[in-house]
């Protein structure tokens, strides 16, 4: 059973910035395309920002040119660089498989909070 432990979110003011990380337990982590996804109080989880096993990305337009997504295979872990943050990014973020209907169980999330 594949777990997902996801860290680095906290408080920030807008216009700040924040690294998330999320280690996973699975030995071929490697192969999977993996993504972020946020859920925001209130609305459905929406993806942000996916990265093939090749490194190929994609991003939400909400968050194109402030976001990076990426990967360490030999650490099993993916990365979010989250720059210029704004109020609206405030959300739980997860990590998972990039392919929605294929997930992994879900881990615990990191809350980030952009206020002044």
């Amino acid at each position: 059973q594949v777990q997902l432990v996801e860290s680095g979110g906290g408080l920030v003011q807008p216009g700040g910035s924040l690294r998330l990380s999320c280690t996973s337990s699975g030995s071929i982590f490697s192969i999977y395309a993996m993504a972020w996804y946020r859920q925001a109080p209130g609305k459905q989880r929406e993806l942000v920002a996916a990265i093939t096993s090749g490194r190929n990305t994609n991003y939400a337009d909400s968050v194109k040119g402030r976001f990076t997504i990426y990967r360490d295979n030999v650490k099993n872990t993916v990365y979010l660089q989250m720059n210029s943050l704004k109020p609206e990014d405030t959300a739980v973020y997860y990590c998972n498989r990039a392919v929605s209907r294929l997930t992994w169980p879900w881990g615990q999330g990191t809350q980030v909070t952009v206020s002044s």
